[in-house]
């Protein structure tokens, strides 16, 4: 039911040829990057945490990290991320399809500043075997996010090719 939605927002949009329902599993980074046929930086993961008992969703580039410091440096507080028996309750989508599109209203976006040097990424499309292919400017606009902030590390700092 999730892939649906974000499929129906995309096309409301214009964008919906850009919705990939792929024939691969694309749940892990690696998965996702082989079903789509890019580098596994470029595919943008969505991991979703608890901040002040609400949830929040960080878009960030496929080989990024989380940096606990980073993190709590900006939100006050450690990293939790949300039990996975609790994402789909709390975000709107199940763990493996997990995207900032078609969201629960409470729910926050932000983007991580590893994602800035590529011009297209592809995040899941709410189901473990879809994608979106977005530039950054589409991903700003139908994330809704709030902002773009820098919470991760390892992630390599070249421009993408």
């Amino acid at each position: 039911m999730s892939f649906e939605a974000v499929k129906k927002y995309f096309e409301r949009a214009g964008l919906g040829a850009q919705v990939l329902l792929l024939e691969k599993p694309s749940a892990t980074v690696a998965q996702a990057a082989e079903a789509v046929g890019c580098a596994e930086k470029q595919i943008a993961k969505t991991m979703s945490f608890f901040v002040d008992k609400k949830p929040i969703l960080i878009v960030i580039a496929g080989d990024a990290r989380v940096d606990n410091k980073k993190f709590k440096s900006l939100f006050h507080q450690k990293a939790v991320m949300i039990p996975a028996e609790q994402v789909e309750h709390a975000i709107g989508h199940g763990i493996g399809g997990v995207c900032p599109f078609v969201v629960h209203a409470d729910v926050t976006v932000y983007l991580d500043i590893s994602l800035k040097r590529f011009e297209r990424v592809y995040p899941a499309a709410g189901s473990g075997n879809s994608a979106v292919n977005l530039s950054i400017e589409e991903l700003e606009k139908h994330s809704a996010y709030q902002a773009w902030i820098d919470v991760c590390k390892d992630w390599e700092q070249e421009k993408a090719e």
